[in-house]
């Protein structure tokens, strides 16, 4: 790439003006996702600036989430997370009976290959939050079901599921593999008829956990979309907390006009 100059009558910092142009070069192509920044001594030297004048231009472009640095090799343009667009169907009957869970007929329809690890299935009492959604009594307890997804060895989501622990406990939903369809086909067999889904998204930074179970660089955040299904008789019949690399998702939704 073409590296620029200092504009010294520019009320910018020096260092806000290299970031500018390495974010620059970066929004045109110039510099690809995987590519190498100059280092510290090449801005130092360029630019004619002290050397924490060149750290704290590469510094800006880390916090933003658009470069990543390696250790004894130098930073590097962010490799881009794969975009999986949410769709409003992604949890139509049509592919639980196909035997296809959410994140499966997504990925599928993204072209990626999905993943899940970290599966990890126990029974606690509720959290305050989840106990409302879910309508339960106090000395009411639930399955948890956390786990984490991966497109292309990737990980862009964590997930945790809450489910009454009369419905879920000692079905397919309290293994590790629920079967075919997820647990939304598992409650459906249990005669919990799915009706309906209320999502509500937010967005943040992630805690230190979730950053590093989702391999997030520094300055990149996370969308968090909580779900209550509903069943056909107006019950809630699941809560799901979803933690999702921001970057890695459009989330898409059909509102009809009436």
């Amino acid at each position: 790439m073409q590296l620029g100059t200092i504009d010294r009558g520019d009320d910018r910092p020096p260092y806000r003006q290299i970031a500018a142009q390495l974010r620059d070069a970066i929004d045109r192509g110039e510099l690809r996702a995987g590519d190498r920044l100059p280092s510290e001594a090449e801005l130092t030297r360029h630019y004619s600036v002290a050397r924490m004048t060149a750290r704290q231009a590469i510094q800006e472009l880390r916090t933003e989430g658009l470069v990543v640095a390696e250790h004894g090799r130098g930073v590097f343009v962010r490799l881009p997370a794969p975009v999986r667009r949410l769709a409003s169907d992604r949890f139509a009957r049509k592919h639980r009976e196909a035997g296809q869970a959410a994140f499966l007929a997504e990925a599928e329809k993204a072209g990626v290959r999905a993943q899940v690890d970290q599966i990890e299935v126990s029974t606690a009492p509720p959290a305050p939050d989840v106990r409302e959604r879910l309508r339960l009594d106090d000395g009411d307890s639930v399955l948890v079901r956390s786990r984490r997804y991966l497109a292309d060895d990737r990980p862009i989501e964590v997930a945790v599921s809450y489910l009454p622990a009369e419905i879920a406990e000692g079905t397919p939903i309290a293994e590790a593999n629920p079967g075919p369809g997820g647990i939304y086909a598992r409650l459906e067999d249990a005669g919990h008829t799915l009706d309906h889904f209320v999502e509500e998204v937010t967005a943040r930074m992630p805690t230190g956990d979730e950053r590093r179970r989702l391999e997030l660089p520094d300055g990149v955040p996370v969308l968090v979309v909580v779900r209550t299904a509903f069943d056909t008789t107006g019950r809630p019949v699941e809560v799901c907390d979803t933690v999702k690399a921001a970057p890695a998702y459009v989330l898409e939704y059909e509102v009809p006009a009436r």
